[in-house]
């Protein structure tokens, strides 16, 4: 079987697009930056706000978060599988 032909990440990038592109922020939790692995505030956020709207706001930036949380290439999925892949 043949591997995926899509432009997203797949799982094995996520890691390495989030080391390079998130992890300054979310390791550390710098300009309030909900940090990787804190799944309460993952799920808060989620409930409050829905997956759409954290996409969205990862998409065009919100507060001290740039655009695209400096990841230029990510699409709109990509972005969700981060998401999702900060709050585990």
């Amino acid at each position: 079987m043949l591997g995926l032909a899509s432009t997203s990440l797949v799982h094995a990038d996520i890691a390495q697009t989030y080391n390079k592109s998130c992890a300054t922020c979310h390791d550390s939790g710098a300009l309030n930056a909900p940090k990787k692995g804190d799944s309460a505030t993952w799920h808060k956020l989620t409930e409050q706000k829905g997956q759409a709207a954290l996409v969205k706001a990862a998409h065009d930036g919100k507060h001290q978060m740039p655009a695209m949380g400096l990841c230029q290439s990510c699409s709109e999925e990509d972005l969700a599988n981060l998401i999702d892949y900060m709050s585990k």
